[in-house]
């Protein structure tokens, strides 16, 4: 299995969480081992960081907002949110069909979804 190495400038297609769709990231940094740390989504300026490869937190560009947090809501991987206590967060699981774990900010939060 061959270990993808990216570099500083490269443009890499993934799920945006201001967008919330798949959209072209310029690589803004990497380690020396080539796995991404920091990208930015070229349409709206979302910037992601990454620790091992996996999305530690989002900062939300300037030209769209997150939707507020809905419980009957139901939310997929990647998806952006404003949660009124604890910010502006990203699901980066769905564990259940009922529950995700979403990153605020450098803490993950087990929350409800689909609740009717």
């Amino acid at each position: 299995m061959k270990i993808e190495k990216f570099e500083v400038g490269e443009s890499i297609n993934m799920l945006c969480s201001g967008c919330d769709v798949e959209q072209d990231h310029t690589v803004e940094s990497v380690t020396k081992q080539g796995k991404i740390t920091k990208a930015i989504c070229q349409v709206c300026a979302t910037s992601s960081t990454f620790s091992r490869g996996v999305k530690t937190s989002v900062a939300m560009g300037g030209s769209k907002t997150a939707s507020p947090y809905d419980r009957t809501r139901k939310y997929r991987k990647g998806q952006a949110m404003l949660h009124s206590t604890f910010g502006q967060g990203e699901v980066t699981a769905v564990i259940e069909p009922h529950k995700i774990d979403v990153l605020f900010g450098d803490q993950t939060r087990r929350l409800i979804h689909s609740q009717n």
